[in-house]
């Protein structure tokens, strides 16, 4: 499949992309999508098989997703970015950095790393959770409206589940009732996920976890061991998705994480440019002394 990810664009900057977990959409941004355009060019995207994104035709794997989060971004005309994930968008944001494709990484609660037992309870959650949400899909709009009704729908993923907007509760709906392809993407996506190659990660990453966070259990913290210079952040009044819980800290850590990586011609932009755009020598050389220059100057 060739056909790009939804996606809307806003703000100016450096790029940085948006990419939602499993169960939602790009509407789970709302409460940081404006503050984070005031600084960056902001892409948020529908993950395949929700919103308007196409479902793949192949099996959606992390790299399979990957994929067609590569396509988007070429399509955009965009190549190597900052990025902030939750979840499964986490995870396939710590791929895009394995591929070198990332400048840095927000990751929020990334899926890939929980045990047997962890994934048999996770996989069963959002089961659960898929059937009761087509069941009640219709509910969910007039619900919204309010705050007792958002806090109803949203409360396993947000600590402060009244203080969301109707926009993140339609998330819900769409990643959960309407995802047109919920059940192998569930399958190949989570429950069989293996992160690999995460010690070729060479850019900036810090590791988020919301306290309150009973879906991701304790895998966040694992990638700390195999992603080099990785760093582990808990948030305070914070569950699995925590854009709207704490959205000026989620902001701080994005702006954080950018400002660690440099330079846009950090090394893994670099390495990016080498292996996919294949510049000439002279210019890659230019570059790199260019950084060795900074660095003595230091």
């Amino acid at each position: 499949m060739t056909v790009s990810l939804s996606t809307t664009r806003t703000g100016s900057g450096e790029p940085l992309l948006l990419l939602h977990g499993m169960g939602s959409s790009r509407r789970d941004f709302t409460a940081v999508a404006d503050l984070l355009a005031e600084r960056f060019d902001v892409l948020n995207v529908d993950l395949p098989g929700v919103g308007r994104s196409p479902v793949l035709e192949r099996r959606p794997t992390v790299a399979a997703i990957t994929d067609a989060v590569e396509r988007t971004l070429d399509a955009a005309g965009v190549g190597s970015v900052h990025v902030l994930g939750n979840s499964l968008g986490a995870r396939v944001a710590l791929e895009l950095a394995v591929r070198g494709r990332a400048r840095s990484v927000v990751a929020i609660a990334p899926s890939g790393l929980n045990v047997p037992r962890e994934r048999a309870f996770q996989g069963t959650g959002m089961a659960l959770a898929r059937v009761v949400t087509r069941t009640t899909a219709p509910l969910v709009e007039p619900l919204s409206r309010s705050a007792p009704g958002r806090a109803t729908l949203l409360a396993p993923l947000k600590a402060r589940a009244w203080s969301t907007s109707p926009e993140e509760a339609i998330g819900a709906r769409e990643g959960f009732a309407d995802s047109r392809d919920f059940w192998r993407t569930l399958l190949w996506g989570l429950l069989l996920d293996v992160p690999r190659g995460l010690d070729r990660i060479d850019c900036p990453v810090t590791l988020v976890q919301g306290v309150a966070d009973w879906v991701a259990s304790g895998q966040t913290v694992r990638y700390l061991p195999l992603v080099p210079g990785s760093r582990f952040r808990p948030l305070l009044w914070a569950g699995h998705a925590p854009q709207s819980d704490r959205p000026r800290t989620i902001v701080r850590l994005v702006e954080e994480a950018a400002r660690r990586a440099g330079q846009p011609a950090d090394s893994s932009a670099l390495r990016y440019e080498q292996r996919n755009r294949a510049p000439d020598i002279a210019s890659v050389k230019s570059a790199s002394q260019a950084g060795s220059s900074d660095a003595k100057a230091v």
